[in-house]
């Protein structure tokens, strides 16, 4: 391995140096240049080459778990934690979480705040049926970029969002109305959020119980309660905002829009096997639709 260390940075480095640095003997690095590369070698070439591309395509958002699910999916079976060493290696890990945040709930409002009816039953037997929400922020050099989202549940897939420069009640309803527009939900469905004003606003309840959809808040300053949706807004975070720099709104604005569509199409999922929310939503259609044909 050091040898291949040495390899790799011969250009830069004086080989002399880096052989004293790292313990090993000039002629013996010779040596292994000379000897023709194991099988074992050869595959680990193609597997990083291939992590490469990967990590390419997906921005360098991958860590190991999803690399060896990927990888698996094209070469058949693989060590994970040879994966994970190959990253590191290779400098293919994928980018760290910061422990930033900043509050963007204001619950200190006059509005009526309805119970925890989820109260963090984080199961859905089928789409449309528990919509997650929650607001977060993106810095540009403009000033702040605030976001909407809207989560269901089911598939952890982006149902509905809308951006803007203020935090508003008009913010939340674009992204619900999207959400209603795009998946116009037809069963049962709970609309679950925090306790914020934008979410307890006169206007927005009206188009909840319009649609007879039912209302649920988490408890006072208790993040827990909206686990799923916290968690999908960090990703968010850390795969697409905090890996640029927005000069203007409008840049971030398409970048987040991009990536939305990158998390709900491409992006494999833990909690769904290892499947992007678009593909396990589908795969669930095709299964019940298989189950309602009647046998020939």
């Amino acid at each position: 391995m050091r040898y291949a260390w040495i390899e790799r940075h011969r250009s830069a480095y004086p080989v002399e140096l880096m052989c004293q640095s790292l313990g090993v003997s000039k002629s013996g690095w010779y040596a292994a240049r000379s000897r023709t590369p194991s099988q074992r070698d050869e595959e680990n070439a193609r597997l990083v080459t291939r992590m490469h591309s990967l990590q390419q395509r997906h921005r360098g958002r991958y860590g190991r778990r999803r690399m060896h699910r990927a990888l698996r999916e094209e070469v058949g079976v693989i060590n994970e934690k040879r994966v994970g060493r190959l990253m590191r290696q290779h400098g293919l890990q994928s980018r760290l979480r910061r422990r930033f945040r900043v509050v963007t709930t204001d619950s200190r409002h006059a509005y009526p705040v309805a119970p925890n009816v989820l109260a963090r039953d984080f199961e859905a037997s089928a789409p449309d049926r528990k919509w997650l929400v929650d607001l977060t922020f993106v810095a540009t050099d403009e000033g702040w970029l605030y976001l909407a989202l809207v989560l269901d549940l089911f598939g952890r897939k982006f149902v509905g969002w809308a951006m803007s420069e203020r935090i508003d009640e008009d913010l939340t309803l674009q992204a619900l109305v999207m959400a209603l527009e795009w998946r116009r939900p037809t069963g049962e469905l709970m609309h679950h959020s925090d306790r914020g004003s934008q979410y307890a606003a006169n206007d927005y309840r009206k188009v909840l119980a319009a649609r007879g959809i039912t209302v649920s808040m988490s408890r006072k300053a208790n993040c827990w309660d909206n686990a799923p949706m916290e968690s999908a807004n960090g990703t968010v975070k850390v795969e697409c905002v905090y890996a640029e720099h927005y000069t203007t709104r409008e840049q971030a604005r398409l970048s987040i829009t991009e990536y939305l569509a990158y998390y709900n199409t491409e992006r494999l999922h833990s909690s769904l096997g290892y499947m992007s929310p678009s593909e396990f939503e589908r795969r669930w259609r095709a299964g019940n639709k298989c189950k309602e044909e009647p046998a020939s």
